[in-house]
């Protein structure tokens, strides 16, 4: 079938050409003009069609001259490039296999192909750094500015971040002859300025990230709690501090750590009842017992009731919480409110607050005057760090003795541990 249709064009060819030459022979064509050329004295006359079709003819031959002429340097440099693909192959395979030297001369050898040249001499610089030669590293930087700045610039850009050199990075990238950068250029440039101390710049530049999907939603979101977190902890005044709070938006807020971070600069500012509110607002809204800590600090110097009153308002809401509990206990035991005290100590025991709940029991009995029931909550204290069984407690809640006579003398043993048999007779 392939044989007839090459025929049967074939006999079309000699078909169009027979009947092209009838119809340029045709004395007709003189109304179209003639064309004379005069070369050696001698006139060659043609008809306008006649000559076009002659040039077309001639055009065609040189056409097929030039490429019979160019075909081998055209073969030689196909071999060339496919020589020098084959090498970058090689060498990234190389790499992968972590054969760093080897890998290192074939895209040496493949970066003098332009093509290929700066994919092969990024790669050739991954290999010097792994094998640790700064020499070879930066001769290939050298080569790779030349041919292709922005790659150079990228490059080096995370070769400085890792070694923590943030300000030459973005003097990097902030070159005006690359702007404007490609998306792992902004990703760089976010790094560099988080790392330089500048978190709101970087945190602005999240938002251009999820545009251009530089790095993934799940990675983007994992950033902003922790550079919102540093953006505030940066704020020199009350007023840069209120402004970036107002600008994160409100379930940024309610994060622990975004919160946490917002409480410590406000109350290292003196500012502590915002700080508390923030901090209050974010317990609310995602109950996290590792702020109460921080609550507790802040509100130190503070006005008590209003703790106590915060302290209220989350109790209703964790009634069992142990940490919650605890840190009530301890509130209660600087306020030496000591029946309170008591008893949400104990109510953070029965919830499982661990041995803090033990030690801040024994200091609130030691400060009563109860040396039995602090050396037995103490005890408990360790003992149940151990693992070991603890001991009954004995009513604490009482009024302190009258007089020194009434109180329980405490005995020691030979390694100096108290002996907890009561008041002796």
């Amino acid at each position: 079938m392939k044989l007839f249709r090459a025929v049967l064009a074939l006999v079309l060819v000699c078909v169009l050409v027979v009947a092209g030459a009838q119809w340029l022979n045709d004395p007709s064509l003189r109304r179209f003009g003639q064309v004379i050329v005069q070369a050696g004295g001698n006139d060659y006359v043609a008809t306008l069609p006649k000559a076009g079709l002659l040039l077309l003819i001639a055009a065609l031959l040189l056409w097929l001259l030039w490429t019979l002429l160019a075909a081998p340097f055209r073969v030689w440099l196909r071999f060339r490039r496919k020589q020098a693909r084959a090498r970058l192959i090689d060498g990234l395979t190389a790499l992968h296999h972590g054969r760093w030297l080897t890998g290192e001369k074939l895209l040496l050898s493949a970066a003098d192909e332009a093509e290929v040249g700066p994919v092969a001499l990024a790669a050739a610089l991954r290999a010097a750094d792994k094998r640790g030669d700064e020499t070879a590293a930066a001769r290939h930087l050298q080569r790779l500015q030349e041919i292709d700045p922005l790659r150079h610039a990228l490059l080096q850009a995370r070769r400085l971040l890792l070694r923590g050199q943030a300000e030459d990075a973005l003097a990097l990238l902030d070159n005006p002859v690359l702007q404007p950068l490609p998306p792992r250029g902004q990703v760089l440039r976010q790094r560099a300025l988080s790392a330089a101390g500048r978190a709101d710049e970087a945190y602005g530049l999240l938002g251009a990230l999820r545009s251009q999907q530089a790095l993934p939603a799940e990675q983007l979101t994992a950033l902003e709690a922790p550079l919102a977190s540093q953006m505030l902890l940066q704020a020199s005044d009350l007023t840069t501090l209120a402004e970036r709070w107002e600008a994160l938006a409100k379930p940024l807020r309610q994060d622990p750590q975004v919160a946490a971070a917002y409480a410590r600069q406000a109350n290292a500012l003196g500012w502590p009842e915002p700080a508390a509110r923030a901090l209050e607002h974010a317990l609310e809204a995602q109950w996290s017992p590792q702020l109460l800590p921080l609550l507790d600090e802040i509100d130190a110097g503070g006005d008590p009731d209003a703790m106590t009153a915060r302290l209220q308002r989350l109790l209703q809401q964790h009634p069992d919480d142990p940490q919650l509990l605890l840190s009530a206990g301890q509130i209660a035991r600087k306020q030496q409110q000591w029946p309170r005290a008591h008893e949400l100590l104990l109510q953070a025991i029965a919830a499982n607050a661990g041995s803090p709940a033990w030690e801040t029991l024994g200091q609130a009995y030691a400060e009563q005057g109860l040396h039995t029931q602090a050396s037995t909550s103490l005890l408990n204290a360790l003992r149940l760090r151990r693992g070991q069984p603890l001991l009954p407690l004995e009513d604490g809640n009482s009024a302190l003795p009258a007089d020194e006579s009434d109180t329980a003398v405490e005995q020691r043993d030979a390694h100096g541990l108290p002996r907890l048999d009561g008041p002796q007779a």
